[in-house]
C-alpha cells in the first residue's frame, strides 16, 4: 500500500501538469467505442453507456457505404446510414435535438474510411448534407475522417461539418488545424507495455511530451490500441490521455460510473 501511495505521489510530482487531468473528471464522455459496428448492438451499446465517442470503418462499393472490418465482412444491410445515421437522427429527434437528453453532451463519430478518400468523401458528404443542421459545428455529433484522409492542404474543400483525425508528426497550417477534429496516434509509436503492472517511466514521458503538444494545440488525444483493462484505464487517465479507447464497452462503462477515486 504505501509502495503504491509513494508512486503516484511520485508521479503526480514530476508531472505536475498532471494535477489539472484529475481522475474524478473522466466519465463515459471521455470514452471511445474503439470498432463500434463489430458489437451485437452497433451504436446502442455505447450509446446506450453515453460515450462521448464512436468509431466506425467505413467501405465505398457501388455508390453505398458499408460498415465492416474487411471487404469480406461487408454484408448487405449494413450500411452507414441503416447502422449510424438512421439512429443517431432518431435520438436527435427523440431529445429535441441534441444527440444526448442532456444539450451539452456531444457525440464524436469517428469515420475510418477504409477506401480511397477523395471518392468515400464524396459519398459521406452526400449521406451527411440533409442532415448538416444536427453536426458539429452547429448540432451535438462532430463527424471526425480518419483512416485515408485527404492531403491537409485540401480540407477546405469539404463542408465545415467534415472534420479529420490529425497526426502528431504533422504540422499543419493554422487554417488547416482549424479542421483538425481530433488528433490520435497508435500505442506502440510510444510503448511496448502489455498493461500489467506500472507504465515504464521513459513511455510515461513520451506519452506526457506528445500529450503537452497537442494540448498546446487546443486539440483533444487519442492513443489507439492501448492494453485494454482497467489498470490501464487508470494509467491513461492519470497521464491525461482525453479519450479511452477500448473494446470493452459495458465494462469500461460500467468502470467509469461505480469506480472508487
Amino acid at each position: 500500500m504505501k509502495l503504491t501511495i509513494l508512486f503516484l505521489l511520485g508521479t503526480l510530482l514530476f508531472y505536475p501538469q498532471l494535477h489539472a487531468q484529475s481522475i474524478k473528471s473522466y466519465t463515459t464522455a471521455q470514452a471511445h467505442s474503439h470498432n463500434d459496428y463489430e458489437r451485437k448492438k452497433a451504436f446502442h451499446d455505447a450509446y446506450d453507456q453515453q460515450f462521448g465517442s464512436i468509431e466506425a470503418d467505413l467501405f465505398l462499393v457501388n455508390d453505398t457505404l458499408f460498415v465492416a472490418h474487411t471487404v469480406k465482412d461487408i454484408r448487405p444491410g449494413r450500411t452507414f446510414a441503416s447502422l449510424y445515421m438512421q439512429p443517431i437522427l432518431k435520438q436527435i429527434e427523440k431529445n429535441g435535438g441534441s444527440i444526448y437528453p442532456q444539450e451539452d453532451v456531444p457525440l464524436q463519430l469517428l469515420i475510418d474510411l477504409k477506401t480511397s478518400a477523395e471518392p468515400t468523401l464524396a459519398a459521406l458528404v452526400k449521406e451527411l448534407e440533409p442532415h448538416k443542421h444536427v453536426l458539429a459545428p452547429k448540432g451535438t455529433v462532430r463527424i471526425v475522417v480518419s483512416g485515408n484522409v485527404p492531403e491537409p492542404s485540401s480540407f477546405e474543400k469539404y463542408p465545415d461539418y467534415i472534420f479529420f483525425d490529425g497526426r502528431p508528426e504533422t504540422t499543419y497550417t493554422p487554417k488547416q488545424l482549424e479542421r483538425i477534429g481530433l488528433i490520435s496516434q497508435a500505442f506502440d509509436k510510444y510503448s511496448r507495455w502489455n498493461g500489467e503492472g506500472p507504465l515504464p517511466e521513459k513511455d510515461k514521458k513520451r506519452i506526457v511530451q506528445v500529450l503537452n503538444q497537442t494540448h498546446s494545440l487546443g486539440k483533444k488525444m487519442r492513443i489507439w490500441a492501448t492494453p485494454d483493462n482497467i489498470n490501464s484505464w487508470k494509467i491513461m487517465m492519470m497521464l491525461g490521455v482525453d479519450y479511452l479507447n477500448t473494446d470493452k464497452v459495458r465494462e469500461m462503462g460500467d468502470y467509469l460510473r461505480t469506480a472508487p477515486r
